[in-house]
């Protein structure tokens, strides 16, 4: 049904332009939905696994999606709640003492134009903006307490009837593409599954390293300087970079050389990151060219924000996969 709807707006080139255009709209229209569903997706999808896993081991259906789910919901909002407050408090106190190692890194360039107090008030203004308690915190970036639980309640709906939802977007198609379709579901489920495992891991990992690394040497606020790098390793390419700014500027306050050691400590947590984890860890995920990830981020951003830019990526993996899928068919 759907493949004789496509060859006809192939054949019809003026309705097909029409159709684009009205998607294009229909789209922009309803892109609030389209994320929470596709953020209920890589939920679901990186839930999954554990899910088939205990099917295969004879744990009864409900029993294996609810156990899982539900473990690693309450665990999440409990990371959330407790871990976001402290969260604040460190970046607050970087966003408070910042402004006066700022001032004396520039001093040593013979900048004199930049007022800390400004710079401070800045900092402070954007912090509070989003500090007033985990549950505000929580709720702006998903968009509402009510598009929080839409995303966990369709989630765990996907979960229950993910064989449901295959075939449905299998018949879909012609029956002779069924089991490619299937397969095609089954990779995407796979790729997002794996981005945000794997991310959350990175994430994580890179922000214990980054800590104890600028705690050895001795650079003041290490810790909110390390949670600011585990948050930034969302944003691929851009975010580790971004993160060394602000510890290279406090290291200069020290001396010339210890900026120098603290940016090569950067240098080689990337590299650890780009040769090692990456490689290991994101080995399911789509991998994409730096170029790419760097538009996808900025157009993300430009849309939608904090959450256009976190979802770019897996976004993007989720269109590469469908378009191999329809060039393997070609």
């Amino acid at each position: 049904m759907l493949q004789r709807l496509i060859d006809y707006l192939l054949k019809n080139q003026v309705l097909f332009a029409l159709f684009l255009v009205f998607l294009a709209l229909f789209v922009y229209q309803i892109r609030e939905i389209l994320v929470t569903l596709f953020l209920a997706y890589i939920i679901m999808a990186s839930i999954l696994p554990i899910t088939e896993y205990l099917r295969k081991r004879k744990v009864p259906k409900l029993f294996a999606v609810l156990i899982p789910y539900f473990g690693i919901s309450m665990a999440f909002f409990l990371l959330i709640f407790t871990m976001v407050p402290f969260i604040i408090d460190q970046v607050e106190s970087l966003a408070k003492d910042f402004p006066k190692y700022l001032d004396r890194t520039a001093n040593i360039f013979g900048v004199t134009e930049i007022n800390p107090r400004q710079v401070q008030s800045y900092l402070t203004s954007q912090v509070d903006n989003v500090s007033s308690s985990a549950f505000e915190v929580t709720t702006r970036v998903f968009g509402g307490i009510f598009t929080v639980i839409t995303i966990f309640i369709v989630s765990l709906y996907l979960l229950l009837y993910n064989d449901q939802f295959k075939k449905f977007i299998a018949k879909l198609f012609h029956n002779r593409h069924h089991d490619k379709a299937l397969k095609t579901v089954s990779l995407v489920n796979e790729k997002l599954g794996a981005w945000l495992q794997g991310q959350m891991f990175l994430s994580f990992f890179i922000g214990i390293i980054t800590w104890i690394a600028l705690t050895l040497l001795g650079i003041p606020l290490a810790l909110p300087l390390a949670i600011i790098a585990g948050m930034l390793e969302v944003v691929p390419t851009l975010g580790p970079t971004l993160a060394a700014i602000p510890a290279i500027i406090i290291a200069f306050t020290i001396s010339p050389t210890m900026a120098l050691v603290v940016a090569a400590t950067y240098i080689l947590i990337q590299m650890l990151e780009n040769q090692v984890l990456v490689p290991k860890i994101m080995e399911r995920a789509v991998g994409l060219n730096p170029v790419i990830v760097i538009i996808g981020v900025s157009i993300g951003a430009n849309l939608l924000g904090v959450v256009g830019a976190l979802l770019a990526i897996p976004f993007i993996s989720f269109v590469i996969v469908i378009y191999k899928s329809i060039e393997a068919q070609r």
